[in-house]
């Protein structure tokens, strides 16, 4: 995952100063009626995946946390399809990676995972939950790309995608729209922002709206 500066330092993790709030899961369920707000008033259908990004920290009790994680996500790719694997990224942080068509089952898994992390008492590892959306004519599916998928998003524009990115630390969402290589599509930022509010629960700061950049235009920041 290319990003401009460590996740540590564009996440709030530099400092406990940064933190507005203790990392809240419920807060992950405003997703679940802004995936109808994106798609009905600004045309963008859910991506079909999302992600949650989270820091290791080297010990027996963390490591069986992230197991009991993977044993809660496994139960629910049986139940619902929703797939899921782990990635770590150049910058040694981790990833759990969930695709699934349908977003409610998107936002339950990335709930049971995070919630899970706080129960066992690590909630402090929690960086980002990040939402993916494109828009909803976008010529990936055309292509017969489906979503998700890494190999489907070299064929979709980095400025059909959008993202709504949780930051733990701020306790708030903020949207992320990559245009071309290391470029942002603030316009449609904005956008995202004034429809969105009062719906989601946005970060005031616009100097908290950091961006997560893909290793390469188009794809998705987890990857």
């Amino acid at each position: 995952m290319g990003i401009l500066d460590s996740l540590k330092s564009v996440l709030g993790v530099r400092a406990e100063a940064d933190a507005a709030s203790a990392a809240d899961p419920e807060a992950l369920f405003g997703m679940s009626t802004a995936y109808v707000t994106m798609e009905a008033e600004l045309g963008y259908r859910s991506a079909g995946a999302a992600a949650l990004c989270f820091s290791r920290v080297d010990s027996t009790a963390f490591a069986d946390a992230v197991d009991e994680v993977e044993t809660i996500l496994r139960a629910g790719e049986a139940e619902t399809g929703t797939e899921f694997r782990r990635h770590e990224d150049d910058h040694g942080y981790h990833w759990v990676i969930l695709v699934d068509d349908d977003p409610e089952d998107l936002v339950t898994s990335v709930h049971f995972a995070a919630d899970e992390f706080v129960e066992q008492g690590f909630g402090s590892r929690l960086l980002a939950a990040v939402f993916g959306f494109e828009k909803a004519d976008s010529d990936a599916a055309e292509n017969g790309g489906k979503r998700g998928e890494c190999g489907a998003s070299a064929t979709r524009a980095s400025t059909d995608r959008a993202y709504w990115i949780y930051s733990f630390r701020r306790g708030a969402y903020y949207p992320f729209c990559p245009s071309g290589d290391h470029d942002r599509n603030t316009k449609a930022e904005f956008k995202l922002r004034s429809v969105l509010d009062g719906e989601l629960d946005i970060e005031d700061d616009e100097s908290h709206w950091y961006p997560l950049w893909p290793d390469s235009p188009g794809g998705h920041p987890w990857e």
